[in-house]
């Protein structure tokens, strides 16, 4: 059910370009790698390619905590447009900064 939604399967593709291996739910393989396993990572802004929850299950897919404020224990901010307040924080605390893009 949940491949059913185009962008669902958008975010599929994209991880297996980017060299995530998928395991079977319940197959005895390991989860694969997790590169953002125990960094902290704020998403701000409007994203235009991803809705929040969808950044966020990505993120949380790749090991990363996903928070709601910005602190200097922040490892990064994937910024959209019209960021407000946690950009402003993350460049006051010399937090790095992705765009959507680079995310």
């Amino acid at each position: 059910q949940w491949f059913a939604e185009d962008w669902h399967r958008e975010i599929v593709r994209k991880w297996r370009e980017a060299g995530v291996r998928m395991a079977d739910e319940g197959s005895d393989e390991d989860e694969g790698p997790r590169p953002l396993e125990g960094l902290t990572v704020v998403v701000t802004g409007t994203l235009t390619g991803h809705t929040r929850d969808g950044a966020k299950e990505a993120l949380q897919a790749l090991g990363a905590k996903v928070a709601g404020s910005v602190s200097k224990k922040t490892a990064f901010v994937v910024v959209g447009d019209n960021p407000g307040s946690k950009y402003d924080k993350a460049m006051q605390l010399k937090v790095p900064v992705l765009d959507e893009d680079g995310f």
